[in-house]
């Protein structure tokens, strides 16, 4: 009977142990044919990693695009597009469920339209658009007309007449601090073409009766004023690193020769020429980003020793000037002051300090690192015979084309795309280049392979890209506020696939991004009211002027600080977001310190954010006054969220039957104590 009883232990104990594999089996089994059946998410848009061609994505053939913005306030970019005839205005929504534009209105302006800039100048939370149109009186003036915004993409039925400005088109810029938008240009007057600076100054009040949108005055500058060029590339950015916006302007003599002056914001005591300096011969369209990511804005330009009558440059550089600045401090804990109490950098803390002392050098001396002259030549090595188309002469006037940059690889630094031409074809085609760490051979380092930044042509998966051929105008967007940024083509139409191409980027990149944009304070920051009592947000504002500083910890545990600017350029179609998209590269963490910077002329300007989430969207409501700022965070989930939920499922259920198995088996196990006891007992009774 013990010999038996020993058999029958043995035989019990280990038959559930042998059959765990088949416990397995049947919960995998089981798990799969379920999933599979209600898979709860849909199947991703796009799977290729590259470029993908997403199609003219429901704009018109015909139609050019214009403008950006938020016209109904529901958070995701719609654009502003005009007609062949350069008079039809025409609004599209995006649709986030049909992944497309979808027109919603259109106004015909009276006469042919130069450019138009989205903004909300009657502070109501809701986007008007100021239209820049030719006067057939005289073709020297530029006449303004304000369309007032409904909200909903349409505008209402009377129109504001803005007093006239010269050719040289006047730029939004909030010059006394109410986060207003006022302009900044040269009046129009009878038999007078050039002269000193104006302002509009925006009076708007929609109390009154009969408001005024604005009144002429003098601009509260301190220095000799030039005579503004046309076209031009200023720009309102924050040049000095105090996190509010200075104002760059572009000038040019009666020879032809242009220049550039830089005006520091000083609040409530006007701005003051701070520096000056002659631009290279054959500068054209000017861009600022931080391109060496340490917390700076830089200026980005091409220049040509000559441009042909299609607009296209021959002999072109890619410049770079780098702004020098207080740098950022090599740790949180070192002295940003020497002992002769000079400041010699920014501590983390105080990334919005300003600096006296920064300066653009544009020598060509060999000791000058911060000027750097790339040979078109250099960025193209597989065609070196390339041009650079730098005018868009099919609109009337000419558009001028300035390098577009933006992070497409989200890895902190801005990338290049331009549109070159080949003298052979005269075929024009978009280029991406993207910014990589200095080697030896990559266009923009030296024969040594030292260097600030290098550029290096995208070829592989460019194929939409290398597919046009009729480009005339490109630019960066997010399409869908996916946490990508993609690529927008104009074209001509002489390939027949229309005038409009939206280029997907989909390539994988293992990198976070910031998607941020500060509004104007309009409706004191919370909801605004109809006059039927129905509510909204005022998310559809334009507010340039806005600057952005932040340090983040990459994964070796390197701090770098960044700096971006929202909006700073909206003169000659310059297609800019309202918003501000940042890559933030490779990091384990949250945003150290984001330093969020408006225009008020208060005391504090700017706040520190700490702890931010990347991978969202960060929404700031300045206070008008001295009261509290107010923020949000809208986290946007990621691709990998469904996976990370089936796996989580999936290894719920797999527990779960491990559990299962090992409880029978222990009760099995407690089953033959009971038996093996009850054994014992009957011998001893025997």
């Amino acid at each position: 009977m013990t010999r038996s009883f020993f058999k029958s232990w043995s035989t019990q104990t280990h038959q559930p142990l042998l059959s765990i594999p088949a416990y397995l089996t049947l919960t995998l089994l089981l798990l799969s044919t379920p999933v599979a059946s209600i898979w709860p998410f849909s199947p991703k848009r796009f799977t290729k990693n590259s470029l993908l061609d997403a199609g003219s994505a429901g704009i018109n053939d015909g139609d050019r695009i214009v403008a950006f913005g938020d016209f109904n306030g529901d958070q995701f970019l719609d654009v502003l597009s005009v007609d062949s005839d350069q008079q039809t205005l025409s609004v599209y929504l995006w649709q986030h469920d049909a992944f497309s534009f979808k027109k919603v209105s259109s106004i015909r302006h009276p006469r042919s339209i130069h450019n138009v800039i989205p903004g909300d100048f009657t502070h109501d939370g809701k986007l008007d658009v100021l239209v820049m149109s030719s006067n057939s009186a005289s073709s020297n003036r530029l006449d303004m007309t304000l369309y007032i915004g409904n909200h909903n993409g349409t505008f209402a039925s009377d129109t504001i007449s803005v007093p006239p400005s010269t050719l040289s088109e006047p730029i939004p810029v909030d010059i006394d601090g109410d986060m207003q938008i006022d302009l900044l240009g040269t009046v129009y007057s009878q038999g007078t073409y050039t002269g000193p600076f104006t302002v509009w100054r925006n009076t708007w009040n929609a109390s009154q009766s009969s408001p005024t949108l604005f009144e002429l005055i003098d601009p509260p500058f301190t220095g000799n004023q030039c005579t503004l060029a046309n076209p031009h590339g200023n720009a309102v950015i924050d040049l000095n690193g105090d996190c509010l916006a200075d104002i760059f302007l572009v000038c040019q003599d009666s020879s032809g020769k242009k220049s550039y002056q830089i005006w520091v914001n000083n609040k409530d005591s006007g701005f003051s020429l701070d520096q000056s300096g002659d631009l290279p011969s054959g500068t054209q369209g000017i861009s600022f980003a931080d391109i060496d990511r340490d917390g700076t804005i830089d200026m980005v330009f091409p220049s040509c020793s000559s441009v042909s009558s299609a607009g296209v440059g021959s002999g072109c550089f890619i410049n770079i000037a780098y702004n020098k600045q207080l740098p950022l401090c090599s740790s949180p804990t070192s002295s940003a002051i020497d002992r002769q109490g000079k400041r010699t950098c920014r501590r983390p803390e105080e990334l919005c300090t300003a600096d006296p002392n920064f300066k653009f050098d544009l020598g060509t001396g060999s000791e000058n690192d911060a000027y750097v002259q790339i040979p078109l030549s250099d960025l193209l090595p597989s065609s070196p015979a390339s041009s650079l188309l730098v005018l868009d002469t099919t609109y009337s006037p000419s558009i001028p084309l300035p390098i577009k940059l933006g992070d497409a690889n989200l890895d902190g630094f801005p990338d290049l795309l331009l549109i070159t031409s080949n003298p052979s074809d005269q075929s024009r085609t978009p280029k991406l280049l993207l910014s990589e760490p200095c080697a030896k051979g990559l266009g923009g380092c030296n024969e040594k392979g030292n260097g600030r930044r290098g550029f290096e042509l995208v070829t592989k998966g460019a194929e939409p890209l290398e597919a046009v051929k009729d480009a005339r105008g490109v630019s960066f967007l997010d399409m869908d506020e996916d946490g990508t940024l993609d690529i927008i083509v104009q074209r001509d139409g002489q390939q027949m696939q229309g005038t409009v191409l939206f280029v997907q980027n989909n390539f994988y990149y293992d990198a976070f991004f910031l998607n941020a944009i500060v509004l104007n304070g309009a409706c004191n920051n919370g909801l605004c009211t109809e006059s039927n009592g129905s509510t909204y947000s005022p998310f559809g504002v334009s507010y340039s002027g806005a600057s952005y500083k932040y340090t983040v910890l990459d994964t070796s545990g390197r701090r770098t600080a960044a700096q971006v600017g929202q909006l700073p350029q909206t003169s000659y179609h310059s297609l800019l977001t309202p918003y501000s998209f940042f890559g933030l590269g490779r990091t384990n963490n949250y945003i150290e310190n984001l330093f969020v910077g408006s225009t008020k002329h208060t005391q504090e300007h700017f706040i520190n954010m700490e702890g931010v989430i990347p991978n969202s969207r960060v929404v700031i409501h300045p206070a008008l006054g001295d009261g509290a700022w107010r923020r949000e965070l809208f986290l946007r989930p990621g691709a990998w969220v469904p996976w990370v939920t089936l796996t989580v499922v999936a290894a719920t259920f797999i527990l779960a039957g491990i559990v299962f198995v090992l409880h029978l088996n222990e009760k099995r196990e407690d089953e033959l104590e009971r038996r093996r006891a009850s054994h014992h007992i009957n011998f001893d009774a025997l």
